[in-house]
């Protein structure tokens, strides 16, 4: 009988247009869609920025030792054109007006130092807010240090070797998937959380709410079927919306990763791909089905309440930002599952999540976040059955 009533009320679902939207094409879309906008901006600015010819003002003489290096760095470090200032408060007036981009000013002693050996300061300005322009003048400053560090070493009849008695280096021993789980992990469980919600939400409300404005209710109730058993077969057809959003989500994730041409992000897409495995997908479906049930579970009370469309859409929406703020942790570094944060709802799902495509989940953690959603979905299953049991909900 529940069988049958969930059929009954998923065919219902699916002739909705604005549920099919919410519940398929949006999911499947978002990820393509942020991907190819991210990508495509991120390396606009970035090669506008490498390649646009900028200017340099200088404030200082012609013959300045960083003035007669800049004018000789190559063009492969960027094309640029030195302007001479007499003071630093028009050159800082120029770049704030976009006139000059970077900004250099040595002080009076500048060559005196030099030639004394001292440290010589040197003061770069820039407007943080022009993408790229620290960067450019990073190297172009680098590469002069680096030109008067070999300088001073030959005058000096220095081996630079004998001046570094230790060499250091760094090794990463964290793996790329690892690297991709902790730094970036955090996005996936947050959209599959949102559209989890989402794609309960529109079924919830119009398989009772809905059913009240049209007056279908009444004789739906006049059928020998028990109460939950109605309430269960309507349930599911929320629960399998929401996880068909989520599913979604997770396609669209898999088809922006063989349809987009990151290029020099070819690595970080291979890494992305081989975390998309079958054990990835069941456990994260393992985490996904108890919180669906459980938005489920919070939406159907609301929805069984309220006289109106209107009135439950007003309610619930607002509920969405309510529950889908804690997966919001998953973006904060530093913050790892462990024995507190399983035992927090949503929270708990998003570091799970996390540890999965990291590929470090520790399953006694996993059980733990389970539990806790399990309880809380079965909690939240009793109280809408209560609600849908109270003939003045129902009834108008």
């Amino acid at each position: 009988m529940i069988f049958t009533i969930f059929k009954k009320e998923l065919k219902d679902t699916l002739r909705d247009r604005r549920t099919l939207m919410m519940m398929l094409v949006i999911p499947i879309l978002i990820f393509p869609i942020i991907l190819n906008l991210f990508v495509g901006v991120s390396a606009s600015f970035s090669k506008e920025a490498a390649s646009k010819e900028i200017k340099i003002g200088f404030v200082g003489t012609e013959d300045n030792y960083v003035a007669t290096q800049l004018q000789l760095l190559p063009e492969e470090l960027g094309k640029k054109q030195v302007i001479f200032y007499k003071d630093s408060v028009q050159l800082k007036a120029d770049i704030k007006v976009d006139s000059i981009q970077i900004g250099m000013f040595v002080q009076t002693d500048f060559a005196q130092n030099l030639e004394m050996r001292k440290p010589a300061e040197l003061t770069v300005f820039y407007n943080a807010t022009e993408v790229g322009m620290k960067e450019r003048a990073a190297a172009y400053i680098s590469t002069i240090e680096n030109i008067a560090e070999q300088e001073r070493y030959i005058d000096m009849e220095l081996n630079p070797e004998e001046l570094s008695p230790i060499k250091t280096s760094y090794s990463n021993i964290a793996s790329s998937k690892e690297m991709v789980g902790k730094l970036a992990g955090g996005i996936l469980p947050y959209i599959f959380i949102a559209f989890g919600f989402l794609g309960c939400m529109y079924p919830a409300i119009d398989l009772f709410t809905g059913e009240k404005e049209r007056g279908t209710i009444e004789t739906l109730l006049t059928t020998p079927v028990a109460r939950w058993q109605l309430l269960f077969g309507k349930m599911g057809v929320v629960v399998l919306s929401g996880l068909l959003a989520s599913t979604a989500a997770l396609v669209g994730l898999a088809l922006s990763i063989s349809i987009l041409d990151l290029g020099e992000n070819a690595e970080l897409l291979s890494v992305i791909n081989g975390i998309l495995s079958v054990e990835f997908i069941l456990l994260l479906y393992s985490l996904l089905i108890p919180l669906t049930i459980f938005f489920a579970g919070v939406m159907i009370p609301i929805a069984v309440y309220a006289k109106s469309f209107k009135e439950a859409q007003s309610i619930i929406t607002p509920l969405n930002i309510v529950m889908v703020l804690p997966a919001m942790i998953g973006f904060f570094p530093g913050i790892e599952l462990n024995v507190a944060t399983a035992s927090i709802p949503v929270v708990n799902i998003v570091l799970a999540t996390k540890e999965l495509i990291a590929g470090t989940l520790d399953f006694g953690l996993l059980a733990l976040s389970f539990g806790v959603m399990f309880v809380l979905a079965v909690f939240a299953v009793l109280i809408s059955y209560k609600q849908f049991d109270k003939e003045t909900n129902i009834l108008i």
